[in-house]
């Protein structure tokens, strides 16, 4: 009977040991190591590895409510990144009010507490530097955290053409994702092909930002920002170079082949396997032994507006695309009104009973 220390491993280690010495066809996916863990490491904050092949050390927390941000999909527990990358968020979130005319932003998966691959979604967000930020406003006032779990986040694409739907999308959008690409810290920006296409129609003469703007399946109704490796991860792996030009003439290969549906005598898509443990950084094993962290290690915030309260739960949830080519279920949306003033009116209107509330979008200035 095991004793003393040797008593209390983690489900974490003990799954550990099995992935690193176990028969192949009993090893743990990293999926499920890194998934159940709960806190962060008390280690030093570290990137480790690639974006979809590493961990994360030390991670920080984003408070779930801010001045001009609020946290959704909370029963995710994915609401962790390196702190630069917590402090570029919140200061994002700042400037996307000042510059975008953005009332606040939502944001969705960053990384969990440990980083490492997930049991689903993503194929990346795996070292703290990749967030999801919706292009859905922040309400004016606090969600619940069942709404934040269940809100509908409606597409700007038409399922039909695979381009801009043009009844949702508003020139704040373009401001918002221009706001980000504009950010140093910034390596890369995710969105969907149709929404790429769009900025390129629009974007003015002032076109060098496109440059970090890539097209992706998915990111129809959010964007995903992702920033460089920092000073104080040896180890994290850098992306190669967007090189020149505004990427705006390389997009027929989406539309024309990529977002079509595979020919009739095409090969069946088959799911990666999962990625063990021996495929990853070796540090990543410490960081899966570490202690966690006191507190929870979450990033301090200047407090947020006291807004008005939630109503009480309403709806059951959603499906969500992450980082795949799903499409949400199409919503059915009215004409949007005038924005009531921020201080009067919640932002989310009741569908009939039993539907979910309706995000309103804010009409073109």
């Amino acid at each position: 009977m095991l004793s003393g220390s040797r008593s209390r491993l983690s489900l974490a280690t003990l799954g550990l040991v099995a992935a690193l010495s176990g028969p192949a066809g009993a090893q743990t996916p990293a999926k499920e190591l890194f998934g159940s863990e709960a806190t962060p490491s008390a280690g030093p904050p570290q990137s480790i590895g690639f974006y979809s092949k590493g961990c994360l050390s030390g991670a920080m927390e984003m408070p779930k409510d801010g001045p001009t941000w609020q946290v959704m999909k909370p029963s995710r527990n994915r609401a962790f990144a390196h702190p630069t990358m917590i402090r570029f968020l919140q200061r994002l979130s700042g400037d996307a009010a000042r510059e975008a005319h953005w009332r606040g932003l939502l944001f969705g998966d960053m990384a969990q507490p440990r980083g490492g691959p997930m049991k689903d979604g993503h194929a990346s967000h795996q070292i703290g530097l990749d967030a999801d930020i919706y292009l859905t406003e922040m309400p004016t006032r606090r969600l619940s955290p069942h709404e934040r779990d269940t809100m509908p986040l409606p597409s700007v694409i038409d399922k039909r053409t695979n381009r801009i739907d043009l009844s949702r999308w508003r020139p704040e959008m373009l401001k918002l994702i221009r706001t980000a690409a504009r950010e140093p810290e910034v390596e890369r920006i995710f969105v969907h092909p149709g929404i790429k296409e769009q900025l390129c129609k629009t974007a003015g003469r002032d076109r060098a930002w496109l440059n970090k703007v890539r097209p992706m399946f998915g990111h129809d109704y959010h964007f995903h920002v992702r920033i460089s490796c920092q000073p104080g991860s040896p180890n994290c792996q850098s992306q190669e170079s967007t090189g020149k030009g505004d990427g705006c003439d390389k997009l027929d290969w989406w539309f024309n082949v990529a977002l079509r549906p595979p020919p009739p005598n095409a090969k069946p898509w088959k799911k990666p396997p999962p990625i063990f443990m021996a495929a990853l950084p070796k540090a990543c094993a410490a960081v899966l032994n570490q202690p966690a962290a006191k507190g929870g290690a979450v990033m301090a915030a200047s407090p947020a507006p006291s807004l008005p309260q939630p109503p009480p739960p309403v709806a059951a949830a959603m499906s969500d695309d992450f980082d795949d080519n799903a499409q949400p279920a199409p919503i059915a949306s009215p004409a949007p009104p005038p924005l009531a003033p921020a201080t009067s009116t919640p932002a989310y209107a009741p569908e009939p009973p039993g539907g979910l509330p309706m995000p309103r979008f804010r009409p073109a200035r």
